[in-house]
C-alpha cells in the first residue's frame, strides 16, 4: 500500500486552495494536502461561493505532475471518481443513489453533497495541479436554489480526518490508473460506472447557450456527449449541468 500523502490540518484559512496555490509559489511541489476545518472563503465552480462549516470535509491537494497541460482536464473526471469512492467507503458502502454529474459532483439522488474544484499553474513539461474537494458530512446549506444533502442524514459517516485518509487512497489509485494521461480510458470508463444512464434527460449551460437534450456518453477526453432536441451529437467541455427537463429526440433518430 502506498505510504499516505503528507498533511496540514488548519483549524481555519479563507481558501484552503488558495493556502495550496500560496505554499506552490513559494516552493511547495506535493503532494500535499491542506485540510481545514473551516473556510471563510471558500470557492466552488464559476467563483461560486462554497459555504464551508466545521464538520465537513475541505481538503486540498497540492501536487507536481509530469504531464502537459493538455491532459489536465482529465483531472477534473479522476477527482470526481476519487471523491465517490471515498464517500462510497466512509459512508460503509454508500447511500443509495449516490452518482456523478458531470464533470465531478457527487449527488445522492438529484442532491449534490460533493463538489471539486481543481486549478494549475502550468510549467513547460510538467504542470503543479491543486484539487480542492468540498464534502458535505454534517451539515449543508438549505439556501442554495439548488437540492443539496449531507451524508450524514443518510446514514453512518466517517470524521473528517477519516474521510481525508480514503479520499487519499482513492486519488493515488486513480492517478496511477491514469498514468499521466496515457491511460485516461481507465478514468472514462470508471467515471461512466458511477454516473447516470444513457438518455438520461439534462440541459447544460454553457455561458453563451443553454443545450437541453439527452446524455450520450464521455468522449475520449471526457468531454461531455448529447443528443440535442435536433438529434445532433453536441460535445461540451464547459458548462454546468441540470438533470432532467427531457427534450423528445425528433421521429427518425436513434440513441
Amino acid at each position: 500500500m502506498a505510504q499516505p500523502y503528507r498533511s496540514l490540518v488548519l483549524d481555519q484559512v479563507g481558501s484552503a486552495n488558495r493556502e495550496a496555490l500560496a505554499l506552490a509559489a513559494c516552493g511547495e511541489t506535493g503532494p500535499l494536502w491542506i485540510m481545514a476545518r473551516r473556510q471563510t472563503a471558500g470557492r466552488g465552480r464559476g467563483s461560486r461561493q462554497w459555504v464551508s462549516a466545521p464538520g465537513n470535509l475541505h481538503a486540498s491537494l497540492l501536487t507536481g505532475l509530469a504531464c502537459t497541460p493538455a491532459v489536465m482536464p482529465q483531472l477534473a473526471l479522476l477527482a470526481g471518481v476519487a471523491a465517490f469512492d471515498a464517500i462510497r467507503r466512509g459512508a460503509q458502502g454508500g447511500p443509495p443513489g449516490l452518482r456523478l454529474k458531470w464533470p465531478n459532483d457527487v449527488l445522492i439522488g438529484d442532491a449534490k453533497c460533493a463538489g471539486i474544484l481543481a486549478e494549475t499553474l502550468a510549467g513547460k513539461d510538467s504542470v503543479t495541479t491543486v484539487i480542492g474537494f468540498g464534502i458535505n458530512l454534517a451539515w449543508h446549506p438549505d439556501d442554495l436554489g439548488r437540492a443539496a444533502t449531507h451524508l450524514a442524514a443518510h446514514g453512518p459517516v466517517a470524521a473528517p480526518e477519516a474521510m481525508l485518509g480514503h479520499l487519499d487512497e482513492a486519488v493515488q489509485h486513480w492517478l496511477a490508473a491514469w498514468r499521466l494521461g496515457a491511460d485516461f480510458a481507465n478514468i472514462r470508463c470508471a467515471w461512466l460506472e458511477r454516473a447516470g444512464p444513457a438518455g438520461e434527460p439534462c440541459s447544460v449551460d454553457t455561458g453563451s447557450e443553454r443545450i437541453a437534450g439527452a446524455f450520450v456518453d464521455l468522449d475520449t477526453q471526457g468531454g461531455l456527449v448529447l443528443r440535442d432536441s435536433q438529434g445532433r451529437h453536441r460535445t461540451v467541455t464547459f458548462g454546468d449541468v441540470a438533470l432532467g427537463a427531457a427534450v423528445p429526440a425528433p421521429q427518425g433518430t436513434r440513441q
